[in-house]
């Protein structure tokens, strides 16, 4: 993660938070002819507040009420994104046009309406991306699935999880990667919801993500644990003619913030010193974002698979990701080690994407000749 980006995001969302309390009610009133203009200034604070306070402190409630607050509240943080920048677009083109005024205020609504009904359809609609890499000292093919953000909780439960097991399965894939967030609420915690892994056959490595913390990053380890896939702390192990490295989500090194990372000491510098991964051998390295590929490199490792950024999930957010991140999607090559990011399954916050897609990711390891 790039330095100061904690700053540029909270710049950015402060300037969302303002456009919409103080923009937003000034040019609904211009457009419309709203007497009582004093109910506007009234309900987007009401609505930010709602926002906010709705998310944060019911992310893991397991109440019927309190999901549905969530949901509503998640949904607001989405809707009032594109609201505002509908009106932005309806006030350029009113410098052009000469409309009724409130032609401009119902295209406004409208546009908003398009863009989070789009982006709610598009994020639940998982494709799959294929990818092809060619590895040193492989001696077959492995065909990898990686999956990572998934998000079980408010929004997305058992049977989310169960098409992208039959996605999965449809591979035939020979090994099955999870780089974190499996969860991000506690409400759909249980053995019940995680059944469908069950149904694979290829082995199955999990790593934990920043979201899995928050939820309960034990109990969803134990629950992994008992229905036989293999959960890696800070260890090594091979697997499918593989050395397979998965971390803990924390800090490149002790010189790098990262707000979502683990503060025990441990580092991806630091554990990696003390793995010493033979360097010989085609080696995986799974994290949760993509962070310290330096230290991946000096260490051999030949493919690094991460997540975390949802690529930004929703315009513009996505430019912002861009700006935040080294590596915000996709494949890239740092010195010899391949690092891909997946834009994740999931999605955060508001149940939309915009911009992105929810992807999962069929990699083809192929030995280099």
């Amino acid at each position: 993660m790039k330095q100061n980006s904690r700053y540029l995001f909270f710049s950015i969302f402060l300037g969302i938070i303002i456009g919409t309390n103080i923009y937003l009610p000034s040019r609904f009133n211009f457009y419309f002819g709203i007497e009582s203009g004093f109910i506007l200034y009234l309900l987007f604070p009401s609505l930010t507040v709602f926002m906010i306070f709705g998310v944060l402190p019911l992310s893991n409630s397991t109440s019927r009420f309190g999901s549905l607050l969530y949901k509503l509240a998640a949904s607001t943080m989405g809707i009032l994104l594109y609201l505002l920048i509908s009106v932005l677009l309806v006030d350029i083109i009113h410098l052009f046009t000469n409309f009724p005024l409130k032609i401009y205020g119902l295209s406004a609504l409208g546009i908003a309406f398009l863009f989070s009904f789009f982006g709610i359809i598009n994020a639940w609609n998982i494709r799959i991306t294929q990818k092809e890499i060619s590895i040193k000292g492989l001696t077959k093919e492995i065909r990898a699935m990686h999956l990572s953000d998934i998000h079980l909780g408010h929004f997305r439960g058992k049977k989310f999880l169960q098409k992208i097991v039959e996605k999965t399965k449809q591979q035939n894939v020979d090994v099955v990667f999870l780089t974190g967030d499996l969860f991000d609420g506690r409400i759909r915690l249980s053995w019940e919801t995680l059944e469908p892994l069950t149904q694979l056959k290829a082995p199955v490595f999990f790593i934990e993500g920043n979201h899995d913390k928050y939820t309960g990053v034990k109990e969803i380890k134990n629950l992994l644990r008992e229905m036989g896939i293999r959960v890696l702390e800070n260890e090594m192990e091979n697997r499918v003619g593989l050395q397979i490295i998965g971390l803990n989500h924390m800090a490149a090194d002790n010189e790098t913030f990262n707000m979502h990372a683990s503060s025990n000491g441990h580092t991806i510098k630091s554990t990696l010193a003390e793995l010493s991964p033979e360097k010989n051998k085609p080696t995986v390295l799974l994290h949760h974002s993509p962070d310290g590929i330096k230290y991946a490199s000096e260490h051999g490792v030949d493919l690094y698979l991460a997540g975390h950024t949802h690529a930004g999930q929703l315009f513009p957010i996505k430019y912002l990701a861009d700006l935040i991140f080294d590596y915000n999607k996709g494949m890239h090559n740092f010195n010899g080690t391949t690092i891909f990011v997946s834009q994740g399954a999931g999605t955060f916050g508001p149940p939309m994407r915009v911009g992105t897609k929810s992807e999962i990711t069929l990699i083809q390891l192929k030995p280099r000749k």
